[in-house]
C-alpha cells in the first residue's frame, strides 16, 4: 500500500484529501506546519508527498528546496498560487506535478497515480489484463497472449493509462496531461504518433483496430477485441 505524506494547513482541505486518499488504497500521514512535514517525510519516507505552498511557518518552496536536498521523493505542489512564476519555481525547485486549487478529487488522485507510476512507485505494482493484453506496471513488461511487447517508457505509459480506463474514452488533451505532463496544451500529434506505434506492436492498424478505438472529436478508447466496440469515424 503506498504511503502518501499530506502537508496541508487547513484541516478541512487536509481531512478531505486524507479521507480521498485512504477511500483509494493509500496509506496516509499528515501535517500542518512546513517544518513538521520535513520531519515526518525524512522519517516516515513516504512514497509521495503532497504538499501546500501557502504553510503558517515556512514557504512550501522552501520546505521542497530543503526537502530536495536530501530526498528524490515525489511530491505535488497543491496550492491555490496559479500564477506562472510561482508554478515555474515549484517546478524548478524540483516539484514533480502542480494542482491549482480548488481542484477534484478525481484531478488528485489521477496526479498523485500519474507521478507514482513515473517515478516507479509502489501504487502500481499491481497487474492489468484487456483481452489477451496483460501488463505488469511494478515490472513495467507488456505482453499480448505470449509474446512480450518491446515498448518504451512513454508507449507503456500510454499503454497502460488507456489499460486502467478500459472501455473509457480518453481525450488526447487529458493523454498529454496525464501521460506527457503537459498540462498547459501540446500537439495533438504527439499522442498520434505514439498510438500508431502501439498499434503497429499490437498487430494492428488505424483502419483495422483491434485494442485501440478512436472516437473521432473525442479521443481513443482501448478495449478488448469483440467486445463490441464500434469506432465512430475513421481512426486517426
Amino acid at each position: 500500500m503506498p504511503h502518501v505524506l499530506v502537508v496541508e494547513d487547513d484541516p478541512r482541505i487536509r481531512g478531505l484529501l486524507l479521507r480521498t486518499l485512504e477511500e483509494n488504497g493509500f496509506a496516509t500521514s499528515s501535517s500542518g506546519t512546513g517544518m513538521a512535514g520535513l520531519a515526518a517525510a525524512l522519517e516516515n519516507r513516504p512514497d509521495l508527498v503532497v504538499l501546500d505552498l501557502g504553510l503558517p511557518d515556512v514557504d512550501g518552496t522552501q520546505v521542497l528546496d530543503m526537502l530536495r536536498a536530501v530526498s528524490r521523493v515525489p511530491v505535488i505542489i497543491a496550492s491555490a498560487r496559479d500564477d506562472d512564476p510561482s508554478l515555474v519555481k515549484a517546478l524548478d525547485a524540483g516539484a514533480d506535478d502542480y494542482l491549482v486549487k480548488p481542484f477534484t478529487s478525481a484531478q488528485m488522485l489521477a496526479r498523485v497515480r500519474a507521478v507514482l507510476r513515473r517515478s516507479g512507485g509502489t501504487a502500481e505494482r499491481r497487474s492489468l489484463s484487456v483481452g489477451e493484453l496483460s501488463l505488469d506496471l511494478g515490472a513495467r513488461t507488456a505482453m499480448l497472449g505470449s509474446t512480450t511487447l518491446d515498448l518504451s517508457p512513454k508507449e507503456f505509459d500510454l499503454l497502460s493509462y488507456l489499460a486502467e480506463r478500459a472501455g473509457d474514452v480518453v481525450t488526447k488533451k487529458e493523454l498529454l496531461t496525464e501521460v506527457w505532463n503537459l498540462p498547459y496544451g501540446g500537439s495533438d500529434k504527439t499522442v498520434d504518433v505514439h498510438l500508431s506505434w502501439l498499434r503497429r506492436k499490437l498487430g494492428e492498424s488505424a483502419s483495422e483496430p483491434a485494442y485501440l478505438w478512436t472516437v473521432r472529436g473525442v479521443g481513443v478508447r482501448l478495449t478488448a477485441p469483440g467486445s463490441g466496440a464500434v469506432p465512430a469515424g475513421p481512426a486517426s
